[in-house]
């Protein structure tokens, strides 16, 4: 065996390593499903239910933003093994939650900052080991999170039946902790390294105006998609009853919409292998807004499921085409920095039109106004996303 194709199956290790941890992560898209049982069994509203889905994304972002400033306390395996043993504790807390600030702390704060910080350890150490492919490769560990949605959504439906919300939650803190187990394995096997970022003095020597202006354009443009597509993600099987659908249309939505979202993170990052990244990201946030004015248009259940869908896609492309977008515009030992700064956007998305929904909710009794909302913030995505710069073979701005 050569030392080229030795390096080549360790990439995958990486890789396989990197679906295992992040799949179990993932589950937080499928949160919509614990509305109902949740509201029954805390005595909780829409709203405050909707503001823990957004602890979850804010302690994921932290987790994410933390994460590179471990990479020299411990070996990546390590780190991999600690931060999921830190979201399994979360979970364990919040399966016994009697109030909603214990499921706060459990769910959004322990099981979200582990989360983040293993997304953010995996995708640095993978950027680390590649050099073909990269939008691709980014795109699939992006679509990783509601890949793990799509598998847990028909998973927590029978287990809140069968057994409910403590039960349930409980089989997911054993989930995360065992695939922390076998992820970190297989980073220690692929040789996985995590260096310290480079010195201030070396990272992105492009001009640091050009340095902020991409950083912010790039930083919006994610934002105004995540929020419509998280709004989808967080409530679908809420949004799907309100149109009229019955529960088992609602999961069968949750399952799709999930699937659908992880299918079009790959794709986003794919296509930025192929076509400008301007494109790519216009055409995501013009897909989510046909979504939206037939939605606003067509109230039946069916149509809500497949214009969500379709809302869902658009994020789901921006996500992955932004994953790759950064490892084509910044160099590869500042992905974990830069990409824990833009994943900020997801966080600020994730508490700004999703707790909105769930008050205008409480307010209205349906999701017409957020679904307009979420257009008006597409047709801005689409402006944004045209005034990005081209990518090149060499990185952009570094």
């Amino acid at each position: 065996m050569t030392e080229a194709t030795s390096r080549k199956q360790r990439a995958w290790a990486a890789i396989v390593g990197a679906t295992v941890v992040n799949l179990p992560s993932g589950s937080l898209y499928a949160f919509s499903l614990f509305l109902s049982p949740m509201e029954n069994l805390l005595g909780a509203t829409r709203s405050e239910l909707s503001f823990v889905f957004g602890i979850a994304t804010i302690g994921t972002t932290l987790g994410m933003n933390i994460a590179p400033r471990l990479f020299a306390l411990a070996p990546a395996w390590v780190l991999v093994a600690g931060a999921a043993l830190f979201g399994a504790i979360g979970v364990t807390l919040a399966s016994t939650a009697t109030s909603l600030v214990q499921l706060a702390i459990g769910y959004g704060v322990l099981f979200g900052v582990g989360g983040g910080c293993n997304y953010i350890l995996v995708q640095q150490g993978v950027n680390l080991m590649i050099s073909r492919f990269r939008g691709l490769a980014n795109g699939y560990m992006v679509g990783l999170y509601p890949a793990g949605a799509m598998v847990a959504a028909p998973l927590f439906a029978w287990g809140l039946e069968r057994w409910g919300v403590r039960m349930t939650l409980a089989g997911l803190a054993g989930s995360v902790l065992l695939s922390g187990v076998i992820a970190a394995v297989l980073v220690l096997w692929a040789g996985m390294r995590l260096p310290l970022p480079a010195p201030k003095a070396t990272q992105s020597a492009g001009a640091p105006e050009r340095r902020t202006r991409v950083f912010w354009q790039l930083w919006f443009v994610f934002f105004l998609a995540a929020a419509a597509g998280l709004t989808v993600l967080s409530q679908a099987a809420g949004i799907v009853k309100s149109y009229g659908g019955s529960l088992a249309i609602a999961v069968l939505a949750t399952t799709s919409i999930t699937g659908a979202v992880a299918v079009a993170r790959l794709g986003g990052g794919g296509l930025v292998d192929i076509f400008a990244i301007p494109t790519v990201m216009a055409m995501a946030h013009l897909l989510s807004l046909i979504g939206a004015i037939m939605l606003s248009v067509w109230t039946d259940p069916v149509v809500a499921a497949v214009t969500l869908a379709m809302i869902g896609m658009g994020y789901g492309l921006i996500s992955g085409s932004t994953a790759g977008a950064i490892s084509m515009y910044w160099a590869s030992h500042d992905y974990g920095r830069v990409a824990g700064r833009i994943y900020i956007a997801w966080c600020v998305a994730a508490v700004s039109l999703p707790v909105l929904a769930g008050h205008l909710f409480d307010l209205t009794g349906g999701y017409a106004a957020t679904v307009i909302i979420a257009g008006c913030g597409n047709v801005a995505g689409i402006v944004l996303a045209l005034t990005l710069p081209r990518q090149t073979r060499s990185p952009v701005i570094a």
